[in-house]
């Protein structure tokens, strides 16, 4: 039986206690990442000022019940859009990066404001993805959003896109806000949305669609099936908000997906009103060492493995030895992040490997002796130690 399967069968046991579940998560929870969109936080003019009001109402009375509040806020393009709007046309990457850098410092402004008014302190943290690749910065990270929500502060966070690159961006927010949820150690992920919650279907095709009150197994769901296009003013959509349930879920995190221009919806999805999406945290949740390492860079390659090494991975828990490797996709170096394939293409999962692509070609399918004969006795038994890899990875 695979980890995967493992994970239905012991969710199949509680799938009745997930209300339960619910009230409790959300009455226990003592650090929460909010993650907060465009669609959400701005109207056809630029930023919608009576959002950001009542934002900071609602996370102020989340921390006036003792709670640590991380918000992630996107807003920062479309903000500057709104400014830009009578007199430059913003088109291709560096307009919306300088549109950024516009919007940035006015979203920020305004959240300073909004807090001050009700005797809170704000904090701006602007991230690359960069800033957690390297073990050195995630663990400086750390403990700089650690002596912030010590201090009582409210951490607004977005992604620094005046200066983020392709391969240093996090893609969006969504995907930002789910790191996040390991850097501060929460136990809960709300997640506002322009829609009432996950819909059963896709309501582009089925308008009569229905918003689920809890998905049980969000890696069991059919995205590409399930989720329209993204949103015309930002980034995501629904399919990287459940994507990144789906990474929340693994470490534990359930995720609460709800309709973030409604009023009040904090304090009545606190209060235990059943509104939006709940979506459940996995039975086994992997170490957070982990999930920092699988979705602290995107993948620099693919190793295509054999039936018999893709049978000892997902059922044996072995590491990966070059004997099972039947193809290598990419150029990258020893110790890069690489996609674990069948050979069907189903990602099996990432992990990091000990040999760069050269290397692995050369011993690929050989043995460890014959590995000793090509490469010498500088080489590892390993092209990836289970220690370094994360099944079933949300890529």
């Amino acid at each position: 039986m695979s980890r995967r399967d493992e994970a239905k069968r012991d969710r199949a046991d509680t799938a009745g206690d997930w209300q339960a579940e619910r009230r409790r998560a959300l009455a226990d929870a003592r650090c929460i990442v909010l993650k907060v969109g465009s669609a959400v936080l701005t109207n056809g003019d630029g930023l919608d000022l009576a959002m950001v009001e009542s934002l900071a109402d609602q996370l102020s009375a989340l921390q006036e019940g003792g709670r640590r509040v991380v918000l992630v806020s996107s807003g920062a393009v479309a903000a500057g859009r709104g400014v830009l709007r009578s007199c430059c046309e913003i088109a291709g990457m560096p307009h919306r990066q300088a549109a950024s850098a516009i919007g940035q410092s006015r979203l920020m402004h305004h959240y300073d404001e909004a807090f001050a008014r009700r005797g809170r302190i704000s904090a701006q943290v602007l991230l690359t993805r960069d800033d957690l690749k390297s073990r050195n910065r995630f663990l400086n990270a750390r403990n700089t959003f650690a002596a912030l929500l010590d201090w009582g502060a409210i951490p607004v966070v977005n992604e620094n896109d005046t200066v983020a690159v392709h391969d240093l961006k996090f893609g969006d927010n969504d995907c930002l806000a789910s790191l996040l949820l390991n850097i501060v150690e929460a136990d809960l992920f709300v997640n506002l949305t322009s829609a009432g919650g996950v819909f059963a279907q896709n309501p582009q095709n089925n308008p009569d669609a229905c918003v689920m009150d809890c998905i049980d197994d969000v890696h069991g769901l059919d995205l590409d099936g399930l989720c329209g296009g993204k949103t015309s003013v930002g980034t995501g959509g629904m399919y990287s908000k459940l994507l990144s349930a789906r990474r929340a879920a693994q470490i534990g995190v359930p995720t609460l997906i709800v309709p973030g221009r409604e009023p009040d919806v904090l304090a009545r999805a606190f209060a235990g009103e059943a509104i939006g999406t709940w979506v459940r945290a996995d039975v086994r949740t992997v170490s957070r060492r982990k999930y920092w390492l699988a979705y602290q860079s995107d993948p620099a390659g693919t190793v295509t493995v054999d039936e018999g090494a893709a049978h000892a991975l997902l059922q044996g828990g072995k590491s990966l030895l070059p004997g099972g490797v039947c193809a290598v996709e990419g150029g990258f170096g020893s110790g890069a992040l690489v996609r674990v394939a069948a050979q069907d293409g189903t990602v099996i999962g990432v992990g990091l490997s000990n040999y760069a692509a050269a290397e692995l070609r050369r011993i690929m399918g050989h043995k460890r002796h014959e590995v000793a004969a090509l490469l010498g006795d500088a080489h590892y038994p390993e092209v990836i130690h289970r220690d370094n890899l994360l099944l079933d990875a949300v890529v």
